[in-house]
């Protein structure tokens, strides 16, 4: 899958008559993204398009026009858009109540390690957790990780052959059933896949 690179973004001016449009456009695709397992866990599978709307946000909120600004942006966020045989998505552990989110990410310690992709017929794949930096500690994991499953050829080629796909999470302090992702999220997970 290509990247994002300058040529991919508006100017900030642009994107400011582009965004109420852009920004409906992107909420309608990644609705096929997003995958809930339990109540408290939530994934958002992201893409060049999911990218590029977080690259225009960042741009937008800290008014970066210039180039090395711009570079920087596109340097911390193309690391997450998949390669062609992987997908990467974004972790958020999600606790409304401050007090009883800090007890569950002590609890929850090692949970983004604990994550896993099942083709149907095929071995999990469990995700590689955190590639840019460690977001968790000794005491507690965080409400945010980024994670990525690699997938082999074989299971590439099953995934386009319409094989079935759950999601779940083999950690003890979260046990909840495996979800198996509804069509409009799978087809929409296998555009990103290439074989490359």
């Amino acid at each position: 899958m290509p990247k994002l690179n300058r040529q991919d973004l508006w100017s900030l001016e642009d994107y400011s008559n582009e965004r109420a449009a852009f920004r409906e456009r992107v909420l309608a695709h990644k609705k096929d993204r997003k995958v809930l397992i339990g109540d408290h866990i939530l994934f958002i599978f992201e893409d060049l398009l999911s990218i590029r709307y977080q690259v225009q946000e960042m741009l937008r909120i800290e008014k970066v026009f210039d180039a090395a600004g711009i570079t920087d942006e596109l340097e911390a966020y193309n690391p997450l858009i998949p390669d062609g045989n992987n997908w990467k998505c974004t972790m958020l552990i999600q606790y409304a109540d401050v007090d009883e989110r800090k007890i569950k990410l002590q609890e929850m310690k090692g949970i983004e390690d604990c994550v896993w992709v099942k083709v149907d017929g095929q071995d999990p794949v469990f995700a590689i957790a955190d590639e840019d930096m460690e977001r968790a500690n000794d005491e507690k994991t965080s409400a945010v990780h980024f994670l990525r499953f690699q997938f082999p050829q074989e299971m590439v080629a099953s995934l386009q052959s319409g094989a079935a796909v759950q999601v779940g999470i083999d950690h003890q302090a979260y046990e909840e059933k495996p979800l198996q992702l509804p069509e409009p999220t799978r087809a929409s997970l296998v555009s990103d896949l290439s074989g490359a």
